[in-house]
């Protein structure tokens, strides 16, 4: 995760100093220094929409065998025991669940900040205060384009018009709020308005996603963005990042999945004669390290097993039900897991050479895995060109 924000103007919002505040190079197992990794747990598969480029291949039916409500507990136990900082209650929907309120509740009370990742469409005004009242720190809601784009992404009519009211509803309650729109072909020329959009709805923060090859997203490989397009959104979000600033408007920025972000940021910056934020950033995405799964950032599905992160299904490390959470993520025995806690002397391709590696790590190994079989294989989202990286 890229906090343009924070690059640009060295300005702190919650998540900087897990991302800014330690030198992630000497991290093996957490965010920081006597803390564990960002937790995301899948609370379950079911979902009221069927969207596209979902990693989970969510859909409306019940799933067997996910963690009880007991079950979800001793697992929360064990990430207070490891001093997980924050648990990140996703899906499917996780609104879906009955326990969802017991369960943030309960992480809130152990000093395990919970927030939300949800489509927003059951987020009823009532709803809203009960996630305010329970302590979830933060609410990110999907949204893929604007109505027509959104509703085709989604695979539901109507979802942009019920997202919409889960939005005002936060805001109303001051719930903090954000949304999530992942980058690709066919909402591209929303960027722009998806700017407009944020500051009319006095919405706090914006996570701008690049896709990942992951689950349904594998079948939209052929639809992402070109390198050049990458480029392109790339500078609208630092313009419009700027224009907020410039006319006092507080919000947080950041682009997730690709930490080559971080690295065009700075060369942008040099690129325009501005030496003292290029050298600002390179400050910052040094100290960030790059992409941290299987590190700093985690990943536990709806059954209880353990993974790198959402992206990364398909690579198993143990299971909740059998073993304490910390005790999962310090077990190397796993070649994958071994590899991503000290990866660079595995990777390949253009990422094994690159000069800026200790800023980006390699970043996202599953849509290496998914482009070419080899999973330390150079992740084919990097925009940058040969000359930028190895000159």
């Amino acid at each position: 995760m890229i906090s343009v924000t924070k690059l640009l103007f060295a300005k702190d919002y919650y998540g900087d100093r897990l991302r800014y505040g330690h030198n992630a190079n000497r991290m093996t197992n957490g965010a920081a220094e006597g803390i564990g990794p960002v937790v995301v747990w899948n609370s379950t598969k079911t979902c009221n929409l069927k969207c596209r480029h979902c990693y989970m291949e969510s859909d409306s039916k019940r799933y067997k065998g996910e963690l009880t409500t007991d079950e979800a507990k001793k697992f929360i136990d064990d990430l207070a025991e490891f001093k997980v900082p924050v648990l990140l209650f996703s899906g499917g929907e996780p609104l879906i669940r009955d326990d969802f309120f017991e369960l943030a509740e309960y992480a809130a009370n152990k000093n395990i900040r919970p927030t939300l990742s949800t489509n927003g469409t059951l987020i009823t005004r009532e709803i809203a205060q009960r996630i305010k009242d329970i302590g979830v720190g933060y609410v990110g809601i999907s949204l893929d384009g604007l109505k027509e784009v959104n509703d085709k992404f989604r695979g539901v009519d109507g979802a942009y018009e019920k997202a919409m009211k889960g939005i005002e509803n936060c805001v109303a309650v001051g719930q903090r709020v954000g949304l999530r729109f992942t980058i690709n072909q066919h909402n591209l020329r929303d960027l722009e308005n998806i700017f407009d959009f944020i500051e009319e709805k006095q919405i706090n923060r914006v996570c701008f996603y690049h896709l990942v090859y992951s689950g349904r997203g594998n079948q939209m490989m052929d639809e992402d963005v070109t390198p050049t397009e990458s480029r392109h959104a790339m500078d609208i979000i630092i313009k419009r990042t700027k224009d907020f600033e410039q006319r006092g408007l507080q919000k947080e920025i950041l682009t997730v999945d690709n930490h080559c972000d971080g690295v065009y940021m700075y060369l942008k910056a040099l690129s325009e004669g501005d030496d003292s934020t290029a050298q600002q950033i390179k400050r910052f995405i040094s100290t960030n390290g790059g992409n941290r799964s299987g590190i700093a950032f985690a990943e536990v599905d709806p059954l209880g097993y353990v993974h790198p992160d959402q992206f990364t299904q398909h690579h198993t490390f143990g299971n909740v039900r059998e073993w304490k959470f910390g005790d999962i993520w310090t077990d190397t025995t796993n070649p994958i897991m071994r590899g991503l806690k000290n990866r660079k002397p595995l990777l390949k391709g253009r990422c094994s050479k690159c000069k800026f590696l200790d800023n980006c790590n390699g970043n996202f190994r599953t849509r290496a895995e998914a482009k070419t079989g080899d999973f330390w294989q150079s992740d084919p989202a990097c925009y940058l060109t040969d000359e930028e990286i190895f000159n």
